[in-house]
């Protein structure tokens, strides 16, 4: 490899390009690769509209159309020079349901030299089913996904899901067939959901929410409430919560709140209408939660291409593990940390659940991810590179709990006024774990100078002392490693966990 190529990108892999003309926007994603959990290279949106006018005329809105075509003319010339070697053109209700839209399938197909896969209710459903399953860990509910022109609603369970329903409730067509008149949309949503039999299924369960109107709810939210995290894949609120906001929304009891300046002028128009939808879906069904997502059709028609045991791969940990490749100093070694920590916590009287160990593994395959920065800021960038940074299969307070293992890792087990924010995020039980984590790895790391082969010759054990709870045995071919920087370290382990420790090297 010369200097001048990309070494910041994995490699064995080729970009593919989607593009996805929905009813208000189209959209192009130039993906990394075909992978368990692609990286985005380019995204770029253009919201044409081409839904409007289509529940009252039947046809596709002109405007929009050229708009559109001019776009996609933009989105070749854009995949062509990012060297994409495959695109993918999905296209949902405006296209399908207008009678204008084969001519246009055909204007666009012409312009992109790629055929259009114009998607039926059921299939859109399905694609938004595996967008869910391939961005959540075991997800459990009922996706839908809200776009200009239609809604569609679909049953999850782990990998498994139904047959996916639509109905003509999108935002453009509700605020249309509505005549701009909320009370209308309401009695027209609520009708229309009232059909929608499958809800019922999903009381206790989470409705995982789809679709950029509903994500400008959460982007709303989060503003009003001071979220620390923009994030929105996996932003999840009880039942409660989320009702009430949207209620608020619908009354325009907080139309004045400065919040909206976040929500782009385009987009203000359709917040309403998006939240009548979403209220009167979740009335319906009852949820625990609305968890929103980030990952839709897009996501899924990508992750149905590949193979089994590609689909099976653990979204997170194959993020983390990828993130090692690039940034970390050695990836083996962070390998090890995430089995060695394993095997180490139950000394400490510690049972993990399913969930509490994948968040484990990450944190310590992301360890060493900030190694580059000065010293004294390595461990703000690990918070900030964490916190911020594009993973699946995780909740917030997951994200969280390993944003924060990594700061105690290298600036001690004390909080701060940057651990504040995401503090607030995560649960006691997962903050008292990112100390015990951290604190594992601020000891190990100082046998390893980052590099693999000595972690695994490295054990607690219990101690038949009387005045000692465990001892951290090491081999005697690495006595030469004892100093009081690593019984410093120790000694701040003693005291996080309440265990008597010590060196035993033997």
């Amino acid at each position: 490899m010369t200097r001048s190529e990309a070494q910041g990108r994995l490699p064995g892999l080729a970009p593919v390009a989607v593009v996805d003309i929905g009813s208000n926007s189209i959209r192009l994603v130039i993906y990394e690769g075909l992978s368990r959990a692609p990286a985005v290279l380019f995204n770029e949106k253009v919201l044409c509209g081409l839904g409007k006018g289509v529940a009252t005329t039947g046809r596709m809105n002109e405007e929009g159309v050229e708009r559109a075509l001019a776009s996609l003319r933009r989105f070749r010339a854009l995949s062509d020079q990012a060297q994409a070697n495959r695109m993918y053109v999905l296209a949902t209700a405006a296209a399908r349901e207008a009678s204008n839209g084969p001519d246009f399938v055909a204007r666009a197909e012409q312009i992109l030299g790629h055929e259009i896969l114009v998607l039926t209710g059921e299939e859109e459903a399905r694609y938004s089913a595996l967008g869910i399953i391939s961005g959540f860990h075991n997800p459990d509910g009922i996706a839908g996904d809200l776009g200009g022109g239609s809604l569609e609603l679909i049953d999850i369970k782990g990998k498994d899901y139904g047959k996916g329903i639509t109905m003509p409730l999108g935002g453009i067509r509700l605020s249309e067939s509505a005549e701009g008149a909320l009370p209308k949309a309401m009695a027209l949503a609520k009708r229309l959901v009232g059909s929608a039999e499958l809800l019922a299924d999903g009381r206790g369960r989470t409705f995982y929410a789809v679709g950029g109107t509903w994500r400008n709810i959460a982007k709303l939210h989060m503003e009003m409430r001071k979220y620390p995290l923009h994030m929105m894949q996996g932003y999840e609120l009880p039942y409660d919560e989320i009702a009430f906001f949207l209620d608020e929304i619908i009354s325009g009891a907080n139309a004045r709140d400065p919040a909206w300046s976040s929500i782009s002028k385009n987009r203000r128009a359709l917040i309403p209408y998006g939240a009548i939808a979403l209220r009167e879906v979740i009335e319906a069904m009852q949820p625990k939660s609305v968890c929103f997502s980030a990952q839709g059709v897009r996501e899924g028609y990508l992750y149905s291409l590949l193979l089994e045991e590609e689909q099976a791969l653990d979204p997170l940990l194959e993020t983390a593990d990828e993130l090692a490749i690039l940034r970390a100093r050695s990836p083996e070694h962070a390998r090890e940390l995430a089995s060695w920590t394993g095997r180490m916590i139950p000394f400490f009287d510690i049972v993990e659940t399913e969930e509490e160990s994948r968040y484990r593994q990450a944190a310590c395959l992301l360890a060493d991810i900030s190694w580059r920065a000065h010293p004294d800021y390595r461990g703000l960038q690990a918070l900030n590179l964490i916190a911020h940074s594009s993973l699946v299969g995780i909740t917030h307070p997951g994200r969280a709990f390993i944003a924060l293992t990594n700061y105690y890792r290298f600036e001690g087990l004390h909080d701060d006024g940057q651990t504040g924010p995401l503090a607030t995020i995560a649960t006691e039980r997962l903050l008292d774990r990112a100390k015990l984590v951290g604190g594992l790895l601020r000891v190990v790391y100082l046998f390893s100078a980052s590099m693999p082969g000595i972690v695994n010759n490295l054990t607690f054990r219990r101690s038949d002392a009387p005045d000692l709870d465990l001892e951290f045995v090491v081999p005697h071919d690495y006595a030469d490693f004892a100093g009081e920087r690593l019984d410093g370290r120790l000694t701040q382990l003693a005291k996080l966990t309440g265990k008597r420790l010590a060196f035993v090297f033997e």
